[in-house]
C-alpha cells in the first residue's frame, strides 16, 4: 500500500490535469506523495477512446509525479451516488489514506462533475465508518479512513473560490499534463477530420490560461488554482499567507 498526502479524484481522465494539477506539483515539490483516481475512461467522449486517454492518462501521470494513479471503470454519463458506486471508491480512500482529497467542482457544465463532487463527499465521510466493510487486493479486509480535508477544484463554470493555490512555478508542468491529452484539447497535429469538441479547439485552450491567469491575479501572483470548501479553511499563522 503507498499511503497518499494528497489524492484527486476526478470523474473523468483530465479533469486533474485541468483544474488541480498545479496544486499537485506544488505539493510533489513540498515532499508530499500524491496520487490520481479516475471514477471514469471517458468513454462517452467524442475525441479519442478509452485506450488513448489510458495512454494520455499515463504520460501525464508521469508529468505530475504521480505516486499512483487508478482508474475505477465507473459507467461514464451514468455513475450515481449510490452504495453500488461508492463502494469502490471507499475502498481506494482506504487503499490510500490520503489526508486531503481534491475533488470535483460542486456544481459545472457538465453533470458528472457535479455528481462526482457529491459521490467524493459522501464517500470520505463513509469510508470512515467501521461497519462499512471492504477487502483490499489480498482479500483482506480494510481499516477505516477518512480524510482530514475534502476540498472541491473549480471547473469551467466561475465559482467564488474559499482558497487559492500559487502555482506559478508550476504552470509549465501544468500545461505540459495538459496537453498530454492530445485527443482531447487543442492539437495542431491532431487528425483534421476527427469533430470538433467544446475542448478541442484554441479559444478553450485561451480560456483555460485565463481562469488559471485570473485565480492568480486575485492573490497578486501570476498563476492560481481555486478552490472551494464545505467549511473555513484554518492557517497557522498570519503572516504566512500569500
Amino acid at each position: 500500500m503507498i499511503k497518499l498526502d494528497v489524492l484527486a479524484l476526478g470523474a473523468h481522465p483530465d479533469d486533474v490535469e485541468m483544474s488541480c494539477a498545479g496544486t499537485l506539483l506544488a505539493a510533489r515539490a513540498a515532499g508530499k506523495t500524491i496520487g490520481v483516481v479516475d471514477f471514469t475512461r471517458g468513454e462517452l467522449g467524442t475525441r479519442g477512446s478509452v485506450e488513448i486517454r489510458a495512454a494520455e492518462a499515463a504520460a501525464a501521470s508521469q508529468i505530475l509525479g504521480l505516486s499512483v494513479r487508478e482508474n475505477l471503470g465507473l459507467p461514464d454519463g451514468f455513475f450515481r451516488n449510490d452504495r453500488e458506486h461508492q463502494l469502490p471508491l471507499i475502498a481506494a480512500l482506504r487503499r490510500y489514506q490520503p489526508d486531503v482529497v481534491l475533488c470535483n467542482a460542486v456544481a459545472d457544465r457538465h453533470p458528472d462533475h457535479g455528481k462526482g463532487a457529491q459521490l467524493a463527499i459522501d464517500a470520505c465521510f463513509l469510508s470512515g465508518l467501521r461497519m462499512i466493510e471492504t477487502l483490499d487486493e489480498h482479500g483482506q479486509p480494510q481499516a477505516p479512513w477518512r480524510p482530514r480535508k475534502v476540498y472541491h477544484y473549480i471547473q469551467d463554470q466561475w465559482l467564488t473560490p474559499a482558497f487559492v493555490v500559487e502555482i506559478t512555478p508550476y504552470w509549465p508542468g501544468k500545461w505540459d499534463a495538459i496537453h498530454a491529452f492530445g485527443s482531447q484539447f487543442f492539437n495542431p497535429n491532431a487528425d483534421p477530420g476527427a469533430p470538433a469538441t467544446y475542448l478541442s479547439g484554441q479559444q478553450f485552450e485561451r480560456f483555460m490560461e485565463a481562469r488559471a491567469r485570473e485565480f492568480g491575479h486575485i492573490i497578486g501572483v501570476e498563476f492560481g488554482e481555486g478552490f472551494t470548501a464545505a467549511r473555513p479553511v484554518g492557517v497557522r499563522e498570519v503572516t504566512e499567507l500569500v
